[in-house]
């Protein structure tokens, strides 16, 4: 036993769902930092503005003692009132310039040194944010120096307090804050979370179902998602994965009616050539009966015995839809013609009028096989149309078959004066199995005259605007090389 064989997989089984973190559980994943940044845009200027307002307030309780002591004659304000009014404003001591003179309205327990400075007067958002942020991140009792602006006739104030009432004051709005901001960033994480999932996430794991789903089954037509509403790019995938599963299904159906039918010809085929080999063997003492009638028709039957054994030969042989390679060369038009309506019945059918206008000595580069099949599925389509659609006139019951080279293209035109192919019809014309709805129809006469047209290098296509069908056939000439046509020069 190898390595490998011990070691558990962790592959996902095909066709079905993941189990460990879907797509609900990344958004709710997502979700959360995204809240957590949301939280912290929020909180560093709401704590910055708070350190502001704080040292304002500082500097206005500073403002009005400065205004009580300096109202009063020097030196009439006892001690014990100035301390007093130092501690009902949480400060240590209160000074106020003014001109050159610095004078120290008040003071009590002053330390040796001052710790910080603070500036309010020149401070910008971003001294605002780094100080504030510095202050919660310090730590013990140090003293600060808080410089403002003055009452009038005086420079700036400046007021000496305590850090830690003010880092305890910031502590304490941080906690409200952050619970404030717990409680609405959950409450938003929440709708932004129920309304993505609604939106996105169920439409998504519903698609992500239903291909599941369809893969398990791929023939049948009720695992066909049905598209919703929306009209966003989740309403555009769904109504295309629903076309996209509708052509699959129907493909798929195609394919086994063709792997069905497949079978079923080769059966039909390796017994149809036994039948169509004794037939020929009939055929044979035939030609040796002296009837003139026997001795004219003897030889059409025979090639047409030949041509019908060759073919159940060349599909057992190939096994394969596709047709051989044409083997081509310049043919008159006019007998392939001829032979065409002898074979279809209509020489001696006195209900269609066939009409030809085939140009005189018309040759066309093809495979004569693959030519007269093509004529004749055209042209048994066109009988069919008109016995479909009688009239009581037999003129106007017409078959016409026309010929023209225009340049090294030859073209070739079969229509008829019947009722003419309807819209749904025109749609899948050429495809197989997609007949004009006529009963007795296979579908497979356009689909193998179109075929056996694009072996040739050529076009057929349905002429619009006409009484009935019309059928435009164009078969180009193969380019002949320079040193073929020396050659042949040289040796003439």
């Amino acid at each position: 036993m190898s390595v490998t064989d011990d070691q558990p997989t962790t592959e996902t089984p095909r066709g079905t769902l993941p189990r460990r973190l879907g797509l609900s559980g990344k958004l709710f994943l997502l979700t959360i930092p995204l809240v957590a940044i949301a939280c912290l845009l929020i909180y560093v200027p709401a704590i910055a503005n708070f350190w502001t307002n704080r040292l304002n307030d500082r500097l206005a309780a500073a403002n009005t003692a400065a205004l009580v002591l300096d109202a009063a004659p020097l030196g009439m304000v006892p001690d014990s009132l100035s301390q007093q009014i130092l501690t009902s404003i949480g400060a240590r001591a209160v000074a106020i310039k003014m001109g050159q003179q610095r004078r120290l309205l008040a003071s009590a327990n002053l330390p040796a040194a001052i710790d910080h400075d603070i500036d309010t007067r020149a401070m910008t958002a971003w001294d605002a944010i780094t100080g504030s942020l510095q202050m919660l991140l310090e730590s013990g009792n140090q003293t600060i120096r808080i410089i403002g602006p003055a009452p009038a006739g005086a420079q700036f104030l400046e007021t000496v307090v305590d850090e830690r009432p003010l880092r305890q004051s910031m502590y304490r709005f941080s906690r409200n804050l952050l619970l404030v901001g717990l409680g609405i960033g959950v409450l938003t994480a929440s709708l932004v979370y129920i309304a993505l999932h609604f939106l996105f996430v169920r439409p998504m794991r519903r698609l992500t179902a239903s291909m599941v789903g369809f893969h398990e089954d791929p023939e049948s037509a009720a695992r066909i998602i049905v598209p919703s509403q929306r009209g966003d790019e989740i309403g555009v995938a769904e109504r295309e994965l629903s076309a996209m599963q509708r052509d699959l299904v129907s493909m798929l159906n195609q394919k086994s009616r063709l792997a069905a039918l497949g079978l079923a010809v080769s059966k039909i085929n390796h017994d149809l050539r036994n039948l169509l080999a004794s037939s020929q063997l009939l055929s044979d003492q035939l030609a040796t009966v002296p009837d003139p009638r026997v001795q004219r028709f003897a030889p059409k039957l025979m090639r047409s015995l030949e041509r019908a054994i060759a073919f159940c030969q060349s599909t057992l042989s190939y096994g394969r839809a596709q047709e051989a390679a044409p083997d081509r060369r310049m043919i008159p038009i006019e007998p392939v013609v001829a032979e065409v309506r002898e074979t279809a019945g209509l020489a001696s059918d006195a209900s269609i009028t066939w009409i030809t206008a085939i140009e005189r000595g018309l040759s066309v580069d093809a495979d004569p096989d693959h030519l007269f099949r093509v004529l004749l599925n055209l042209v048994r389509n066109a009988a069919q149309a008109l016995e479909t659609h009688p009239k009581n006139d037999p003129a106007s019951m017409q078959i016409r078959v026309t010929g023209r080279r225009e340049g090294a293209v030859a073209i070739l035109e079969v229509s008829d004066t019947g009722p003419g192919l309807p819209q749904k019809s025109r749609e899948h014309l050429f495809e197989a199995f997609q007949s004009s709805g006529r009963p007795g129809g296979s579908g497979l006469g356009l689909a193998i005259a179109a075929e056996l047209v694009r072996a040739h290098g050529g076009e057929i296509h349905l002429v619009e605007g006409t009484i009935g069908a019309t059928f435009r056939i164009a078969i180009p000439d193969r380019p002949v090389e320079l040193t073929t046509v020396r050659n042949e020069r040289a040796r003439a």
